[in-house]
């Protein structure tokens, strides 16, 4: 990998079955991220399963209860390079039954590609009012990942096959939704793929001669081409806080034989290199760092915006966890406080949303319940009872889709 590109993370996500880690996969392997043998390895092992069309997604569904599956349930990490940039493309599940693995990816990602699927129902199902693609974009822009790239994927299976007009109808309607959310639209290159075949991946496809290629308008540069690898080089460079005290929130804690405990995440300011002593907050453990790697490479320093992995002395994985985050012991150490300000986004009124936020509070990794927050507090002062009549009131006092600080 060339350090002297800048490294960008980029999370990718979708509706269950839209062919993400296909996608993806793919997308590995055609930039050199893995070889063509591991590929023909994964190629049989997905054949006798009987899942023949999974071979791509094996590079990233590792899980044996994923590969049965065929679904991803955790987030995977992979690298590879392009033209401008060093990237960690973060794979994240798609079913609404691991929607809290799909938070831990996106709040460590600079942009997000969201994925489409554009056979015939697949994309109703992504875009219905229960569906992921609505919820994950949504997600995406509140976990502040401001920047999108839009694959509509699976074009070889619309009818007819690489059908401009189903194209356009979903780039029509994806447009509309993203816009209501907080997306520009003129800002998002919208490209039909197939993760697949490959089609519009690298290079432009023979197969869809009609797609003159995507073009985006933004005050910082406008850009514009014809394949998904060149809207990924069209991503603007993210702001890398190297002189602000170090924040790194644990996506985890490794036991590793011969090693120790290795905590892994994404450095989000300053800097941490061997030697330092850090703290973890809020259970307040200090410790040296003995070695920083990412993707299996040693660093002399890791800078905001790299996803590491650190090896700590004396430190059990019981002491810390997922959630944790670490500071420089000796440069403003990360501290647990006893409230903060929240700006809330709640999508759609109903008893069974609002009830929700009596269990699960999301703060970059760490997820705790929500049932003593201000928050809570303040929603049962101001509509008393949970019933649809207070539901539906509360609606009145504040219009869905707005933003409702509480503190």
């Amino acid at each position: 990998m060339g350090k002297e590109k800048l490294h960008i993370n980029i999370v990718v996500i979708g509706h269950v079955d839209s062919g993400k880690s296909t996608t993806t996969g793919h997308l590995i392997y055609k930039c050199g991220g893995i070889d063509k043998r591991t590929i023909e390895k994964f190629e049989k092992e997905a054949a006798e399963m009987g899942k023949g069309s999974f071979k791509y997604a094996w590079v990233l569904d590792k899980l044996k209860a994923e590969r049965e599956r065929g679904i991803t349930i955790d987030i995977s990490l992979w690298k590879f390079e392009t033209s401008r940039y060093y990237v960690t493309i973060i794979d994240a599940p798609g079913h609404r039954d691991f929607i809290k693995n799909m938070i831990t990816g996106t709040s460590q990602a600079d942009c997000a590609v969201l994925i489409v699927a554009a056979g015939v129902g697949e994309f109703e199902a992504g875009i219905s009012k229960n569906g992921q693609t609505r919820e994950h974009a949504l997600l995406a822009y509140t976990l502040g990942v401001k920047q999108l790239i839009v694959g509509v994927n699976k074009m070889d299976s619309t009818e007819p096959n690489y059908s401009q007009k189903r194209y356009e109808e979903i780039v029509k309607e994806v447009s509309t939704y993203i816009k209501k959310i907080g997306y520009n639209p003129d800002t998002v290159a919208f490209v039909p793929i197939s993760g697949w075949n490959g089609d519009n991946m690298l290079e432009a496809s023979p197969n869809m001669t009609w797609f003159k290629g995507w073009k985006i308008t933004r005050k910082d540069g406008n850009a514009s081409g014809t394949t998904l690898l060149e809207a990924l080089d069209a991503i603007q460079p993210p702001s890398r806080p190297t002189d602000k005290p170090l924040r790194l929130p644990l996506q985890d804690v490794y036991k590793i034989g011969g090693i120790g405990t290795v905590p892994v995440g994404r450095v989000e300011t300053g800097v941490i290199k061997p030697g330092m002593v850090v703290t973890f907050a809020p259970v307040n453990v200090t410790t040296e760092v003995k070695s920083v790697e990412m993707h299996h490479e040693a660093l002399t320093e890791a800078m905001p915006g790299d996803n590491v992995g650190f090896n700590v002395k004396n430190v059990s994985v019981k002491d810390i966890r997922r959630g944790n985050v670490a500071g420089d012991s000796k440069n403003d150490p990360p501290m647990e406080v006893a409230s903060f300000t929240a700006q809330v986004w709640i999508g759609e009124f109903t008893v069974e949303n609002i009830v929700c936020l009596d269990r699960r509070v999301h703060c970059g990794e760490h997820c705790v319940s929500g049932k003593e927050s201000s928050l809570w507090r303040t929603l049962c002062v101001w509509i008393g009872e949970f019933t649809v009549e207070n539901i539906v009131c509360l609606e009145r006092r504040v219009h869905c889709g707005e933003h409702c600080v509480s503190g």
